[in-house]
């Protein structure tokens, strides 16, 4: 029976989570122990859960849909246990990391809020670990996302990262000399909501001109809808393709049509990508990172892409042509990046809960050894008489 099983039916384990692990990520996933954790990928729409051991490999993953937002907190836990029970039943898991979407406080307990759950100061780390018996760690998705990519993808042997990921909105993530910088307040890395167009487009966050509201999955699916919605020449290869229904044109359709040489698909990507490039050139003049990893669903489209933003960076960047450029990579680990990298940041903790079940362990076989001895007199060790 899995380690899970074990505690879980005994009632007699509640997990902790070491909370000075922050201050020793760097050293500290050298020595974790090299046991599988499960990560946890938590969205508007999935739930995907993965038993990922320490080279980063995902031994087995299961997903499932999110809950309803409307629906209470304890709904999607319930999601989350059930997954990760299921999992532990054909493997031997010793800690849990969430990657959520939302802001986490600094202490990695509770998701302060998340835009598409209905969690508003949920204490989520104390609700797992206390019905998982293991140790919880709860991260934001992109943090968990960068974290992946720095240990096992694209970001591999650098010492100042940033990551932004393209969904339907912005997240993004910023690591220096292997920790991931959480701000003040665990918020830090929200760049979707920096103003880059004063009185620009409305965002949902309550302000205007955002620049994920210039260069994301959402961006990116309006200006074709508006097209689409005119009647737009150039858009009437897309409106036959959704046969007339503006609401079916999504990103992966768009990217689809690109790659096959449609004109209007393959601007509207220069143009989300040129949007990207003016805001990595930003970033840039801010945190002076040695490497940009683009990851989230948009960067599928790739050279379509990414190739407009290195353009668009370049004749951005403050200083061009008198300092060195930082390096802009496609995400290597895909969708899978946010749960395996909230695995590897969750065997960071893992080391405490084994260490107190080694205790625990040792306590009672020296208990079994003194009960024995109790009820078995005669096989007790002799005293000498003196």
């Amino acid at each position: 029976m899995s380690t899970y099983r074990d505690f879980a039916n005994r009632g007699s384990a509640r997990a902790t989570v070491l909370r000075t692990v922050g201050t020793r990520e760097r050293r500290s996933h050298l020595s974790a122990p090299r046991v599988p954790t499960v990560g946890i990928d938590i969205g508007g729409t999935k739930v995907m859960a993965g038993v990922v051991d320490a080279d980063g490999v995902i031994l087995e993953k299961v997903r499932t849909e999110t809950p309803d937002k409307s629906k209470s907190p304890k709904v999607v836990e319930d999601v989350i246990c059930e997954l990760v029970l299921d999992l532990s039943d054909r493997h031997d898991v010793h800690a849990v990391g969430i990657g959520a979407a939302g802001w986490v406080d600094a202490d990695r307990a509770s998701v302060l809020f998340a835009p598409h759950l209905a969690w508003r100061n949920e204490p989520l780390r104390d609700a797992l670990s206390a019905r998982l018996a293991v140790p919880v760690l709860v991260d934001n998705d992109a943090n968990a996302a960068a974290w992946a990519e720095w240990r096992f993808g694209a970001g591999r042997g650098e010492d100042h990262l940033v990551m932004i990921t393209l969904g339907t909105g912005i997240g993004g993530a910023i690591l220096e000399d292997g920790r991931v910088k959480r701000g003040k307040y665990g918020v830090a890395g929200e760049f979707g909501h920096m103003q880059v167009v004063p009185g620009g487009h409305r965002c949902p966050c309550g302000n205007r001109g955002c620049w994920e509201q210039y260069s994301s999955g959402n961006a990116l699916v309006r200006e074709a809808r508006e097209l689409a919605a005119a009647d737009s020449p150039v858009a009437y290869n897309i409106i036959e393709r959704v046969k007339g229904n503006i609401p079916d044109i999504s990103g992966p359709l768009i990217t689809e049509l690109a790659r096959e040489g449609d004109a209007m698909c393959i601007e509207l990507l220069e143009d989300i990508g040129q949007w990207l490039g003016v805001g990595i050139a930003n970033l840039a003049a801010a945190l002076d990172p040695s490497c940009f990893v683009i990851g989230g669903g948009v960067s599928a489209a790739d050279d379509l892409l990414i190739g407009p933003a290195r353009d668009a960076f370049r004749r951005h960047l403050t200083g061009r042509g008198y300092r060195p450029e930082a390096r802009i990579a496609k995400a290597q680990l895909g969708p899978e990046a946010g749960m395996v990298g909230a695995a590897d940041l969750a065997r960071l903790v893992a080391r405490r809960f084994r260490r107190a079940t080694r205790r625990r362990v040792e306590r009672h076989e020296r208990y079994e050894r003194y009960a024995q001895a109790l009820r078995n007199p005669s096989t007790a060790r002799p005293t000498q008489e003196p």
